[in-house]
């Protein structure tokens, strides 16, 4: 029988690669109803700058969905995962590498990322939900203006 600490480490890891594997998938709603809280907390600013904000988990979902969706392909790998419980509550860090795919921009239709995330994690009704994210970039290559052809 598994116990109680190994099964909750488990669907949190499990949260946090959904979070990638409906990303890349373009599952949209099944990023909104089995991944994020109702308000989550992101920190990109080791990417774009500025500050952390929080947003309801429908405003994110729809901004990743513009972004992210009109791309040719994404595929975010995460590994490397450490889980700390305490409760209803969850902090799991692990590495990533993140590669998109633009096929029609003239300075090359790759970027990739590599760093770590930082998620929060908390546990409701539903299960496990991520409310908070921390994206911290270790390194980057090819096309690092991919995304602004994009969104302009």
């Amino acid at each position: 029988m598994i116990d109680e600490d190994l099964r909750d480490r488990l669907a949190v890891v499990e949260t946090c690669t959904r979070m990638c594997w409906h990303t890349d998938k373009r599952e949209w709603a099944q990023l909104r109803s089995r991944v994020f809280a109702e308000k989550v907390r992101v920190d990109y600013t080791s990417l774009n700058g500025g500050e952390p904000v929080e947003l309801p988990a429908d405003t994110l979902v729809s901004a990743w969905r513009d972004l992210l969706g009109a791309l040719d392909a994404t595929q975010h790998l995460l590994t490397n995962h450490l889980v700390t419980l305490d409760g209803d509550t969850a902090e799991v860090t692990a590495d990533f590498q993140a590669t998109h795919l633009l096929a029609r921009v003239a300075d090359g239709p790759m970027w990739t990322l590599g760093g770590h995330y930082r998620f929060s994690l908390l546990r409701g009704e539903p299960g496990w939900r991520i409310g908070g994210l921390t994206m911290t970039k270790a390194w980057q290559t090819g096309n690092l203006t991919l995304l602004s052809a994009v969104a302009s």
